[in-house]
């Protein structure tokens, strides 16, 4: 039977292209998408690879510009009730919570995925009611340039101390763990989304990943 991996993300998930002027909706097709990287390179046939990146989403933040609705905390559970059975959550959250508005340390940033982590274990939305598995992503580090320089003012520093935060929660939650900052660079463009080698080189690790932290 396909094993079914929900991926639970921001732009970065959603396919977001780099932009120049802020409100820009480009995406990129499926085929680019770090998620349609990772399911190419997973075995055919085996996994149901179902996308949830939302523009925006925050770990545990409400955004009081963008919406109440960017928070991942408020939607996760509900995702996960609509997509059941799943067998690996991805969370690759964090980016957002860098925004100048929200005043978030690295550490705080980690202990909001921390929250989402043990709220997708409690869910028991895995086959027959268990937990699923989970797998904790720290996302690429960001740059302060171009139009959302003023937005992300200070994440850059702050962005690149996350990884080794949510490491330790991985390692506290028994999740699978990737640090992407090992894996590939934001688009200069804007600082923050991701070209199409990023998103490569992104699905290709994430698929690692995936075969190392199913059982």
């Amino acid at each position: 039977m396909a094993k079914t991996v929900l991926c639970f993300g921001d732009s970065n998930t959603h396919g977001t292209r780099a932009m120049q002027v802020i409100g820009e909706r480009g995406r990129f097709d499926k085929d680019v998408r770090w998620t349609g990287v990772m399911a190419a390179n997973l075995p055919g046939g085996d996994f149901t690879i179902i996308e949830e990146g939302l523009p925006g989403r925050t770990t545990v933040f409400d955004d009081p510009i963008e919406g109440a609705h960017k928070n991942g905390m408020r939607t996760l559970r509900a995702v996960l009730e609509s997509h059941r059975e799943i067998d690996l959550v991805i969370i690759m959250l964090g980016t957002n919570d860098l925004k100048h508005r929200f005043s978030a340390t690295a550490s705080d940033i980690a202990t909001g995925a921390e929250k989402l982590v043990i709220e997708a274990r409690n869910a028991l939305v895995g086959p027959d009611g268990t937990a699923s598995q989970i797998l904790l992503v720290a996302p690429v580090p960001v740059a302060e340039v171009g139009v959302l320089a003023d937005m992300f003012l200070g994440g850059a520093e702050k962005s690149r101390a996350l990884g080794a935060k949510m490491a330790v929660v991985a390692e506290r939650q028994q999740t699978g763990f990737l640090d992407l900052a090992d894996v590939a660079q934001v688009d200069m463009t804007d600082g923050i989304h991701l070209d199409a080698d990023a998103h490569a080189a992104i699905g290709a690790a994430m698929a690692k990943a995936v075969l190392r932290t199913l059982p």
